[in-house]
């Protein structure tokens, strides 16, 4: 088994009546506990909008992501799949797909020290 982080871009929850959020919600916390329960699920959180970016030699420190909504890192999953297909696949139960999101899979590189 192999490990893969879920990066998950954009999404029209924010434009959504509180109502439809919530519902939204549900769908989220039933896809991973459906991980959870299959096995693959390994970590994960929302991510809140602020932070901090420090960037290049001089580390200069701005406020920040500042990005379109459409490409708003909103939060990962780390999971464990057989290879990059199943993890694919398993990533198209994501419920932000259903608000326009995406879903970003990366494979986790392998460190042998």
């Amino acid at each position: 088994m192999a490990n893969f982080l879920y990066i998950f871009r954009g999404g029209e929850m924010n434009r959504q009546s509180p109502q439809v959020m919530q519902q939204q919600m549900q769908k989220w916390g039933a896809w991973v506990q459906q991980l959870q329960r299959d096995g693959h699920f390994k970590a994960g959180e929302p991510l809140e909008r602020g932070g901090k970016v420090v960037r290049g030699k001089q580390k200069a420190v701005t406020d920040g992501p500042y990005a379109e909504a459409k490409d708003l890192v909103g939060g990962y999953l780390l999971i464990e799949a057989r290879d990059l297909d199943e993890a694919t696949e398993l990533s198209r139960g994501c419920p932000g797909l259903d608000v326009d999101g995406t879903v970003e899979i990366r494979p986790i590189a392998s460190l042998d020290m």
